[in-house]
């Protein structure tokens, strides 16, 4: 078990969730804040996503990134920033053409998904590791995209996250490594309970964490009602742990929550289980950020 875990808060997420709570982030200065909020209730991470606010659907504006990147800096949080890099990858077939994109699609090419982390060099963004049946859609990203982006992510000195729904994911991240595209340590994110990819069940998990590299870094999280069964899940197997409105909207049954709600529960939850959670210069130690 972690004894000084790091605590991700997954701010805002891509997910129609804007009008199921309203605490759910969705202007720029809304995300910055729950950003710099959640740091202060304890955790070391910030993964942020943004969204169009006149609409609060999932963006990938690049004007939107830079506004909260340079809120929560300016602020002078010391957060850790972690911008998703899985946005462009939305495919849902056209009943009368397959082929084409319907509503709700949005492809774009590698170098497109990862043009903010380019530009604003967040310390850490994800790599959501290959392609997979995501609810309704089909999320896409090529072994080919992947190389691309993994290049142009270590090229900016950004620290990728890898995100893995499901086994070939883990595999596809070891070919990464074995082709010298992502440093050690990596850095793994176990993500269960979303359909359809890998269950939220303790063996799901266990066997997802058992075929990560030696060296890897690794955090986990479940959606929904599993949330916190799964953050306590990831810490008792010597991972980290992950929360936040992106992943899950409630305290508990019934009761909405919000980032520093739900952070503190993660933290309560760590000191029940004998742990504290690391601060943003213990968890760039951690992650090696600071090489």
């Amino acid at each position: 078990m972690k004894t000084t875990p790091i605590i991700t808060c997954a701010i805002t997420g891509a997910g129609d969730t804007a009008d199921k709570n309203p605490a759910v982030p969705v202007t720029p200065k809304e995300i910055a804040e729950s950003a710099i909020a959640a740091r202060k209730a304890g955790a070391a991470v910030a993964h942020i996503h943004v969204r169009d606010p006149e609409t609060g659907k999932a963006s990938r504006a690049p004007e939107l990134y830079r506004e909260v990147v340079e809120r929560i800096r300016e602020s002078g949080s010391d957060v850790i920033i972690n911008l998703t890099a899985g946005m462009g990858g939305d495919f849902v077939p056209d009943e009368n053409e397959p082929n084409t994109g319907g509503a709700g699609s949005d492809m774009a090419g590698a170098e497109e998904r990862i043009a903010h982390i380019r530009e604003l060099k967040p310390e850490i963004c994800t790599l959501d590791c290959g392609s997979m049946n995501y609810a309704d859609a089909a999320y896409v990203t090529t072994p080919d995209q992947l190389r691309t982006m993994a290049a142009g992510i270590a090229e900016s000195g950004v620290k990728p996250e890898i995100e893995v729904f499901e086994m070939g994911h883990v595999w596809m991240a070891k070919q990464l490594i074995q082709e010298k595209l992502i440093a050690a340590p990596p850095l793994f994110q176990l993500c269960m309970g979303i359909p359809f990819c890998a269950p939220a069940t303790p063996e799901a998990m266990l066997t997802l964490r058992n075929q990560l590299p030696e060296d890897a870094v690794w955090a986990g999280f479940g959606i929904g009602r599993n949330q916190f069964p799964f953050a306590a899940q990831a810490l008792l197997m010597g991972g980290h742990m992950r929360v936040g409105l992106e992943d899950n909207l409630y305290l508990k049954k019934g009761v909405a929550a919000d980032n520093v709600m739900l952070v503190e529960k993660a933290v309560q939850l760590a000191d029940t289980l004998g742990a504290t959670p690391a601060t943003p210069d213990h968890a760039r130690e951690i992650l090696g950020l600071n090489q």
